[in-house]
């Protein structure tokens, strides 16, 4: 038997589904291999993305991808800088029929929210978000509406540098388990969007290759991962050079343990069994990089060798070895 053969009869039923949709999600973002199995495993880690880059990159097509590939029900909210929080969560409506307030849910009840240019509205819009990103619940007038299960949100943001948007608060970064960002296609993928079938089409057709069982049944197998001590080793010399510099804040236990489950879930889509060092090495710079207050770096400037990230920095400089 191959080394092939016996990798692929050691993949659980839904490691082998998930390599069908991400087969699948590469059809419709073109170019793009790493940025499409980081944003996968961050959904079945069991977080939320975050997508930067500038405006028509294909941020949404791969939301849209997701929510469709997944099976889950899907919305997606435009932000504006008039947007009220209650055009999130939902409101109290008054019932004249049973004479009390009945509460209307607001978009957010979906299992995949995109929240599109989510840094074009006010701070108090964007912290409303928070209980339900971090609590998976929604509190108004008193009660608490609990959303449905599995809950993400995928936001995207533009670059800070255009007119008319707001920053977001650490508080508010730090839920997001990841942050990516697409940039430009090569040029051969760029031909084949110019002569090939158009995203929008190719979105319509596409089938779920998941539901919401199988979905829950993943994020629970990521969950049991085994993870070696020699590999949690690896990742604390990690997060400690990351507390070692002056010029940033380290990271907290909160972005510790995003970085384990990130891990998790990147050895779980490449179909392993248990999460090797380079597992941690692939996630980092994803999970890390906008924690530890790296700016937002267009996409020709973010691959020049000249402006690593610091993460990317961190990773050289720390071995594998002890």
């Amino acid at each position: 038997m191959s080394i092939a053969s016996q990798h692929s009869t050691s993949m659980t039923d839904e490691q082998q589904r998930v390599a069908h949709l991400l087969n699948a999600l590469n059809q419709v973002v073109l170019d793009k291999p790493n940025v499409v199995k980081l944003a996968l495993s961050c959904v079945l880690a069991g977080g939320h993305l975050l997508l930067q880059d500038l405006p028509g990159m294909g941020k949404t097509t791969l939301a849209q991808g997701l929510a469709q590939l997944l099976g889950l029900s899907f919305n997606r909210v435009q932000f504006t800088n008039d947007m009220l929080p209650a055009d999130i969560l939902g409101m109290s409506i008054y019932d004249q029929s049973k004479l009390d307030f009945a509460f209307r849910k607001g978009p957010i009840f979906t299992q995949l929210l995109l929240a599109d240019e989510i840094n074009r509205s006010s701070p108090k819009t964007q912290s409303a978000l928070l209980e339900a990103m971090e609590e998976r619940q929604v509190s108004q007038d008193g009660q608490r509406h609990a959303l449905p299960a599995p809950f993400f949100v995928i936001a995207t943001q533009n670059p800070l540098q255009q007119s008319g948007v707001y920053p977001l608060p650490e508080s508010q970064l730090d839920r997001f388990l990841m942050c990516l960002s697409l940039g430009y296609p090569s040029p051969a993928a760029e031909r084949e969007l110019l002569r090939g079938e158009s995203r929008r089409t190719l979105l319509a057709n596409m089938t779920a290759v998941l539901d919401t069982e199988s979905v829950m049944a993943a994020q629970a197998q990521v969950a049991e991962m085994y993870v070696a001590d020699t590999v949690l080793d690896y990742l604390q010399r990690l997060v400690a050079k990351t507390r070692a510099s002056n010029e940033y804040h380290g990271l907290s236990p909160r972005g510790v343990l995003a970085l384990l489950r990130a891990a998790q879930a990147y050895a779980y889509v490449s179909g392993q069994q248990e999460v090797a060092p380079e597992d941690v090495q692939a996630v980092f710079a994803a999970v890390t990089d906008h924690r530890l207050g790296q700016p937002f770096l267009p996409a020709h400037i973010e691959h020049h060798q000249s402006a690593q990230t610091i993460a990317q920095r961190i990773v050289q400089d720390v071995s594998i070895l002890t």
